[in-house]
């Protein structure tokens, strides 16, 4: 591994534009057990995971989630991803943790607490959206379900946005009602996941169309099903309904349709979102982080006349780098690396140099191997000032699909590293790595000017 002299949360790469830098340290995988207790919550669908095989977990929402199923002497990851990419998998996912904004003013504040259109959102659709800080840093990133006139569902990835809703109702005329609901999601994964949810509910899935939204019945129970999920397969979401009563009486008869598909339980798959360009809140951007950084500039629209939460800062950073100025000392950026397959989860930011001077530079957020790409992939963050040099064009979203001739060294751990203590070599590469099977809106118009370029 590397190391620095000077300062060991090496001080060289440049965190001057965050008030908290993140934890550089390189640390390694600590000998440690995760100590289950009753301070942190159990989901409904805990005590069915670990009936399953769980046997590695991390926190997240304070929950505990499941982190690895199939143990490594039957193919561990590898057999986990195969499940995700050729058959299908059930992922316990409900540590995203449902926030339901319900009254009459429910859209006007919703409009006015994320930064893409709320009123472009029919009933029993969703959309992907963010919420910000008046400093234009990401607090929250969430699948948004509207399911009536008067209410939505923030599915919630990892901070606590219910205190923050609140509080911003506090001197504000919204007539709403915030909560945290008893609905829990488990995610169906892979390509034969239409098969599974047809063969669950009486209604026909083929008339769904990417975050639409149907009310359906599993086992008896209420339930609703999304075509969403964190895998770039396709895949959808069933939300669960009084989960604490009725996680048995979905996740068994919905586990055993998997199986029956030749598929089984699994861990969220870190190694597929990465190749699908799916962000990772805390991993890959914090509240310190702007959209602009991360390949989410999309979500601060031209066309949104109604003020919201950050908008003047994030307006006047997108006109900051449409004139070729970077209000960031880093971006985001995707990244092929050489070295051994990166099979765990990375315990570290994984140090960045510079090839031409060695001197440390960035850090990775996510890495992974993925085999169908035979190579390392991975996101991570380095001087925009050295990404600015390499392109013509500003440094938003148009950076992520563009052929960009720039490499840097990374510090693997010895175990993934082709020589103990040396560097491999890793070059900027487009994001998405690998197209989703339900590609975004973006991704399709990215499809279709590249289409249009070969014709």
């Amino acid at each position: 591994m590397c190391e620095n002299r000077h300062h060991q949360n090496h001080p060289s790469v440049d965190q001057s534009d965050r008030i908290v830098p993140r934890n550089l340290r390189q640390t390694g995988d600590a000998d440690v057990d995760l100590v289950i207790s009753n301070r942190v919550r159990e989901s409904p669908f805990w005590h069915l995971s670990v009936e399953e095989g769980c046997h590695e977990a991390t926190v997240y929402n304070h929950m505990y989630h499941p982190r690895a199923f199939i143990d490594p002497e039957d193919g561990g990851a590898e057999a986990e991803y195969d499940l995700l990419v050729n058959h299908v998998a059930l992922w316990d996912v409900a540590v995203e943790r449902q926030i339901r904004v319900k009254g009459p003013d429910a859209e006007a504040f919703v409009n006015f607490v994320i930064t893409r259109d709320a009123t472009d959102i029919e009933p029993m659709r969703g959309k992907y959206a963010i919420c910000c800080t008046e400093d234009g840093g990401i607090l929250n990133d969430f699948v948004l379900l509207r399911l009536d006139d008067d209410e939505f569902w923030f599915s919630i990835a990892d901070a606590d946005l219910l205190q923050w809703l609140e509080g911003v109702t506090v001197g504000n005329d919204f007539e709403v009602d915030i909560d945290e609901i008893d609905v829990s999601p488990m995610q169906v994964q892979g390509p034969k996941s239409p098969d599974v949810i047809e063969s669950l509910i009486d209604a026909g899935i083929e008339d769904v169309p990417y975050y639409g939204l149907l009310e359906a019945t599993i086992n008896d129970i209420p339930v609703l099903v999304s075509q969403t999920g964190f895998s770039g397969e396709a895949g959808f979401e069933i939300y669960v309904r009084e989960a604490t009563t009725n996680a048995e009486a979905v996740w068994n008869p919905v586990l055993e349709t998997v199986k029956d598909h030749g598929g089984a339980a699994a861990p969220v798959n870190g190694r597929r979102r990465i190749a699908a360009g799916i962000l990772s809140l805390g991993q890959d951007m914090d509240y310190e982080t702007s959209p602009f950084q991360v390949n989410l500039g999309y979500q601060v629209p031209d066309d949104k006349d109604a003020d919201y939460i950050g908008k003047a800062e994030l307006e006047r950073q997108k006109e900051a780098i449409e004139d070729g100025v970077y209000p960031f000392t880093h971006k985001l950026v995707g990244l092929k690396m050489a070295g051994e397959p990166i099979i765990e989860w990375a315990s570290d930011f994984w140090l960045i140099s510079d090839p031409e001077t060695g001197e440390e530079c960035g850090y990775l957020t996510s890495a992974g191997w993925n085999p169908e790409l035979e190579a390392n992939l991975a996101l991570g963050y380095v001087p925009a000032e050295m990404l600015q040099a390499a392109t013509d064009g500003p440094l938003d979203d148009s950076i992520y699909d563009a052929d960009i001739d720039l490499e840097f060294e990374v510090h693997l751990p010895d175990e993934y590293a082709e020589e103990p203590g040396e560097p491999v070599y890793a070059t900027v590469a487009k994001v998405p790595f690998k197209q989703s099977a339900n590609p975004s809106a973006r991704e399709q118009a990215k499809i279709h000017a590249r289409d249009g370029t070969e014709e």
